[in-house]
Protein backbone atom coordinates (compact mmCIF):
# COMPACT_ATOMS: atom_id res chain seq x y z
CA UNK A 1 0.00 0.00 0.00
CA UNK A 2 1.59 3.25 -1.01
CA UNK A 3 1.21 6.56 1.29
CA UNK A 4 -0.54 9.49 -0.01
CA UNK A 5 1.25 13.03 0.56
CA UNK A 6 -0.21 15.87 -0.03
CA UNK A 7 0.09 18.58 -2.52
CA UNK A 8 -1.17 21.90 -0.79
CA UNK A 9 -1.37 25.42 -1.80
CA UNK A 10 1.35 26.78 0.47
CA UNK A 11 1.28 30.39 2.61
CA UNK A 12 3.34 32.59 0.17
CA UNK A 13 3.49 35.67 2.33
CA UNK A 14 2.48 36.34 6.04
CA UNK A 15 -1.10 38.10 5.28
CA UNK A 16 -2.05 35.18 2.38
CA UNK A 17 -5.02 33.48 3.14
CA UNK A 18 -5.12 32.13 -0.66
CA UNK A 19 -3.43 31.87 -3.55
CA UNK A 20 -4.25 31.63 -7.43
CA UNK A 21 -3.28 27.74 -9.16
CA UNK A 22 -1.57 28.68 -12.16
CA UNK A 23 -1.28 25.41 -13.87
CA UNK A 24 0.95 21.83 -13.33
CA UNK A 25 4.28 22.05 -14.37
CA UNK A 26 4.54 18.27 -13.89
CA UNK A 27 2.13 15.80 -15.66
CA UNK A 28 -0.35 13.82 -14.03
CA UNK A 29 0.82 10.32 -13.29
CA UNK A 30 4.29 11.85 -13.57
CA UNK A 31 7.27 10.40 -10.60
CA UNK A 32 8.51 13.18 -9.23
CA UNK A 33 11.70 14.23 -6.94
CA UNK A 34 11.63 15.83 -3.99
CA UNK A 35 11.99 19.51 -4.13
CA UNK A 36 10.94 19.01 -7.89
CA UNK A 37 8.57 21.87 -9.16
CA UNK A 38 5.58 20.69 -10.03
CA UNK A 39 2.85 23.77 -10.16
CA UNK A 40 2.67 27.64 -10.46
CA UNK A 41 0.90 29.71 -7.91
CA UNK A 42 0.42 33.36 -7.64
CA UNK A 43 -0.94 36.03 -5.08
CA UNK A 44 -1.44 39.80 -6.00
CA UNK A 45 2.22 40.18 -4.38
CA UNK A 46 4.19 37.13 -5.46
CA UNK A 47 4.26 34.04 -8.47
CA UNK A 48 6.25 30.96 -7.41
CA UNK A 49 7.29 27.20 -8.62
CA UNK A 50 6.00 25.28 -5.90
CA UNK A 51 7.77 22.00 -5.36
CA UNK A 52 7.35 18.53 -4.57
CA UNK A 53 6.76 17.89 -1.14
CA UNK A 54 8.52 13.74 -1.56
CA UNK A 55 9.61 11.70 -3.86
CA UNK A 56 6.72 9.32 -6.02
CA UNK A 57 4.19 9.93 -8.23
CA UNK A 58 1.95 12.75 -8.61
CA UNK A 59 -1.71 12.70 -9.10
CA UNK A 60 -3.57 15.67 -10.06
CA UNK A 61 -6.51 16.19 -8.35
CA UNK A 62 -9.67 18.61 -9.31
CA UNK A 63 -8.00 21.61 -9.37
CA UNK A 64 -8.29 24.55 -12.62
CA UNK A 65 -5.80 26.97 -13.35
CA UNK A 66 -6.61 30.53 -12.68
CA UNK A 67 -8.80 29.92 -9.64
CA UNK A 68 -8.64 30.99 -6.27
CA UNK A 69 -7.89 28.42 -3.66
CA UNK A 70 -7.67 28.67 0.22
CA UNK A 71 -4.28 28.28 1.91
CA UNK A 72 -3.57 23.95 2.86
CA UNK A 73 -6.39 23.52 0.08
CA UNK A 74 -4.97 19.96 -1.33
CA UNK A 75 -4.61 20.38 -5.17
CA UNK A 76 -3.41 17.11 -5.35
CA UNK A 77 -1.48 14.01 -3.71
CA UNK A 78 2.18 12.54 -4.36
CA UNK A 79 1.89 8.51 -4.02
CA UNK A 80 4.90 7.47 -2.30
CA UNK A 81 5.54 3.61 -2.03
Amino acid sequence: MSEKIPVQVPKLTMAAVEATFLGWIAEDGARVQAQQPIYNVATDKVEMEVEAPAAGILRHGEAVADENYLVGTELGVIEVS
